[in-house]
């Protein structure tokens, strides 16, 4: 148990990213396989707390898993070529039997209210629907892909609609062509066409595995895309498959318009919360530009220049400077920037009619 007085920083500390995240539209992608495991309800209960928290919640789930398990049951081997199932008209049965099972079991999930439970009084209600067009991948290298396809174009005003009602919308990796013919689609693919069509704050891609530096193993925190895709190709034959298609999902969403994309490892309990609401998160996040910037101050950043220096003011480190002093030095300080948030500041204040200055 955590003190009353850790709490309380902890609940302060993240009250800028619940202000900054009310709103804002997410789209969550988490494969078949998080569905199955046992603890895929503390997953639900995020999310439930996103949505309690005002965040217009998009969630993409894969049924990959759940395809080769109907498939090996009937004693057929799944089919893939560079990645991508073939999907004949057998698995073709197969995809929309996962689907549909999926999709009520993560239904049922979001509809819980057991009194005393996180879900108490969450009363979240889904949409699901036809939003995404799709057309055949057709012949690949000689080989026909039949009924797996591609992403034809996302109907974005009517997820909109559903948000602005305040539902959540759940979408499956399946698509549907003007004829009324059904495709596999990739779960991945999905959700990042859905992110740029709706031109989302996130696309945040629950993976299985971290990024991990190759230097010193340890977790790779953020990203630029062009940072990420020269990562890419340098460990290409190292990395996961699913990590590599998580990393160039997040490079398509950010090149198009999407915010910031984040994968994050599903396996670490509460990993999407301390990713979204802690300063230093768990998972890696990708931009189209430096997310950590050094910059000249101004006088907007001073109230976040005064929550740093408060603490060392209280243990005597530094000397009190009060808001007023602040503004007339401005010019004096230099901040690092994380996201909107400063979480580091120097000042040079020159000494008049003197060779020096005091840091």
């Amino acid at each position: 148990m955590i003190s009353p007085s850790e709490f309380v920083n902890w609940f302060r500390a993240s009250s800028p990213y619940i202000h900054a995240h009310r709103n804002r539209t997410f789209v969550i992608f988490f494969s078949g396989a998080a569905v199955t495991d046992q603890d895929f309800d503390n997953l639900i209960h995020d999310f439930a707390l996103l949505k309690s928290l005002g965040v217009r919640l998009v969630l993409v789930h894969g049924i990959r898993n759940q395809i080769d398990e109907r498939l090996l049951q009937q004693g057929d081997t799944p089919k893939f070529h560079h990645h991508l199932r073939i999907t004949d008209a057998t698995t073709l049965q197969y995809v929309k039997q996962a689907a549909g099972l999926v999709r009520v079991e993560i239904e049922a999930l979001l509809s819980m209210g057991v009194s005393g439970s996180p879900m108490a009084g969450a009363q979240i209600r889904v949409a699901s629907g036809n939003f995404v067009t799709a057309k055949p991948l057709g012949v690949l290298d000689g080989i026909d892909y039949c009924f797996t396809g591609k992403v034809r174009r996302i109907d974005s005003q009517a997820i909109h609609q559903q948000l602005d009602q305040s539902n959540v919308v759940l979408i499956s990796p399946i698509g549907y062509s003007p004829s009324g013919e059904v495709f596999n689609l990739s779960a991945e693919e999905v959700a990042t066409e859905v992110a740029i069509a709706l031109q989302a704050e996130k696309l945040i891609l629950l993976t299985e595995h971290n990024c991990l530096s190759p230097d010193d193993q340890q977790p790779i925190q953020q990203l630029t895309t062009e940072q990420a895709a020269s990562w890419l190709q340098q460990q290409q034959h190292q990395l996961p498959e699913a990590i590599a298609r998580s990393l160039q999902a997040a490079m398509q969403s950010c090149r198009q318009g999407v915010h910031r994309a984040h994968l994050i490892n599903r396996l670490v309990d509460g990993a999407l919360l301390l990713e979204l609401f802690t300063r230093d998160g768990v998972g890696t996040l990708i931009s189209s530009t430096a997310f950590e910037t050094i910059r000249p101050a101004n006088l907007d950043d001073i109230g976040g220049i005064m929550e740093l220096i408060k603490p060392l003011e209280a243990q005597g480190v530094l000397v009190k400077r009060s808001r007023e002093k602040l503004e007339m030095e401005i010019n004096d300080y230099i901040v690092i920037e994380r996201d909107g948030l400063i979480i580091g500041c120097t000042a040079l204040h020159l000494i008049p009619n003197a060779n020096s200055a005091e840091i």
